[in-house]
């Protein structure tokens, strides 16, 4: 089984310190990624959402918070209420000039192929595809 991790990256015309604020403030995060009913970046932190499938399945999401190094570093286990398996998230923020590349590393979605198709690689790659591209970008290149 290949157990090769999923990585999408952007380049965004945001500073660094926008992005995390982005990636961080739960009120922010409500306006681009998933409605979280609390979030801290403190390492332990448990949360958890509501994603919809490609049939509009509803999926929970728990996570918890394993590393946290500000304006730089953000990682959480991913995993399904329900479903096997076990995965994690890392977003990697890099300066550049005014702007900021964006990397989101996902490990384990082998862990996941057995749950079906909305748990396969190409599901994921899709949706971190939207984030980084249209959601997150849109959401921190707005407030210049």
């Amino acid at each position: 089984m290949e157990t090769k991790p999923l990585v999408v990256e952007r380049t965004l015309n945001a500073p660094v310190s926008r992005v995390w604020q982005a990636l961080t403030d739960n009120e922010k995060m409500k306006q681009w990624y998933f409605k979280l009913e609390s979030f801290e970046p403190r390492v332990g932190f448990e949360f958890s959402f509501n994603g919809q499938g490609s049939k509009g399945e509803s999926y929970k999401h728990n996570c918890r918070i394993t590393a946290v190094e500000p304006e730089k570093k953000l990682s959480y286990t991913w995993v399904y209420d329900g479903f096997s398996g076990h995965s994690e998230v890392t977003f990697e923020l890099f300066p550049e000039g005014d702007k900021t590349l964006v990397r989101v590393t996902h490990t384990g979605l082998e862990s996941f192929v057995q749950n079906g198709p909305d748990f396969a690689a190409e599901s994921f790659t899709k949706g971190w595809n939207h984030i980084l591209g249209i959601s997150l970008k849109e959401f921190v290149e707005k407030e210049n």
